[in-house]
């Protein structure tokens, strides 16, 4: 993949849709998540359009303490692996761990600054100043693959759109792109979700 990624949020839709841009412009991904469902169920398309589908991401589970997200590669069918939400350590930052088919951790991506998304709850609730929390408040986290970092997730300023700058920090292991990709997407539209 060519990064930086930038994920832009479309607005006033049904479901969440996201599109995936690499340095270039060029879409990369499409993601539309499915409105009104119990369970998370993600579909990440290679086209706006919907007519390509690449990976799928469901929940185990309808609450998401501790949930796992299993990650289906739709071309062939097989598991990919999953991310797994870490309850008890996401209370204060959230924490989420990448594994690979055989339910091995190779990843882990977590909140860098727990502080910006507590000040931001706190904020959000005040009239006027909750409005513009998102242009001046924004959570970065970073992805770890054994234990070095190789992505770096930020939420860019803005008031009415949801946009993160995916970059990468230094040595990205190219054997984890296809698993990377669904997780960073998951892991963002949580996030997002949460405030």
């Amino acid at each position: 993949m060519n990064y930086p990624l930038t994920l832009s949020f479309k607005l006033l839709s049904i479901g969440p849709q996201v599109r995936v841009t690499d340095a270039t412009g060029s879409l990369v991904a499409y993601v539309k998540q499915k409105a009104f469902k119990l369970k998370e169920d993600i579909t990440i398309f290679a086209d706006e359009g919907q007519s390509l589908p690449l990976y799928r991401v469901q929940a185990d589970r309808i609450l998401d303490f501790n949930a796992v997200y299993s990650i289906t590669d739709l071309r062939s069918g097989r598991q990919l692996g999953a991310v797994q939400r870490e309850g008890g350590r996401s209370i204060w930052r959230a924490t989420y761990r990448i594994l690979d088919a055989n339910g091995v951790q190779v990843g882990e991506i977590h909140e860098q600054n727990p502080w910006v998304k507590l000040l931001d709850g706190l904020l959000e609730e005040v009239p006027v100043i909750g409005m513009f929390t998102g242009y001046f408040l924004n959570p970065s986290y970073v992805l770890e693959v054994s234990g070095r970092p190789a992505l770096r997730i930020r939420k860019r300023p803005a008031l009415f759109e949801g946009r993160f700058l995916v970059e990468a920090v230094d040595g990205l292991p190219r054997e984890y792109d296809e698993l990377l990709l669904p997780s960073l997407v998951t892991t963002v539209l949580l996030e997002r979700s949460r405030g």
